[in-house]
């Protein structure tokens, strides 16, 4: 039985990234210098990969994460459905120690298996989950397609991983990420299995340091 391989990365760093504001699904960033300078070593450990298809979210900083592979004209499809969960009155502010109070409840509210809860103004996990389903369905319906490279965002990351996994959505924090990191993933046919979890070994070299990994903001944008 021949084996679909995923290779699914977080979109690159952003101004916003650094500057601990909410992006979500409504702020179409671009990456920075620094996200371009990931994006481009990812290519370069990368590029003698295969891949039959690149699927990204319709935000930039997703598409421009992969224009390396783009360029090599590799088909590409973009999808809603991969965007950033909706942070909805929060997208495009600044934390504050207030709304790290309202996060910080809310996240907990998830993990506790509260999973219908939306954000002021956006969404749930579960909406994010729902829109995904027709991604999925239409990702494994291509067996000929057999290698594959999916970039989207954080928190949709997470959610998508415990759809592929079947893990309940209250276990998405389980997930770790940071910008440009990659989960490798092998499809059998009727299950996933993880070969590389949050991996960054690409982003060897000498670096800016890595926000992800120190901002406790990192996690929702």
């Amino acid at each position: 039985m021949s084996i679909k391989k995923v290779y699914l990365i977080r979109h690159g760093q952003t101004d916003y990234n650094v500057q601990g504001i909410v992006q979500g699904s409504g702020v179409d960033a671009h990456l920075n210098d620094e996200g371009r300078r990931q994006a481009n070593l990812f290519f370069d450990h990368y590029k003698h990969i295969p891949f039959d298809k690149v699927y990204t979210s319709t935000l930039q900083r997703s598409i421009q994460s992969v224009q390396g592979f783009l360029e090599l004209g590799l088909p590409h499809e973009t999808h809603a459905g991969l965007n950033e969960i909706n942070w909805g009155t929060r997208e495009g502010t600044r934390i504050t120690p207030e709304e790290d109070a309202y996060y910080h409840n809310l996240l907990q509210t998830w993990c506790n298996g509260e999973t219908g809860v939306c954000i002021e103004g956006g969404e749930s996990p579960e909406l994010v989950a729902a829109r995904q389903v027709t991604v999925i369905e239409t990702i494994l319906s291509r067996p000929e397609e057999e290698t594959i490279l999916i970039c989207m965002h954080g928190r949709a990351m997470r959610i998508l991983l415990c759809q592929l996994l079947h893990y309940p959505l209250r276990c998405m924090d389980q997930f770790e990420h940071q910008n440009l990191c990659l989960y490798q993933l092998d499809y059998t046919g009727n299950m996933f299995t993880v070969k590389r979890y949050c991996d960054l070994q690409h982003l060897h070299v000498t670096k800016l340091p890595d926000l992800a990994a120190h901002n406790p903001h990192e996690q929702i944008r």
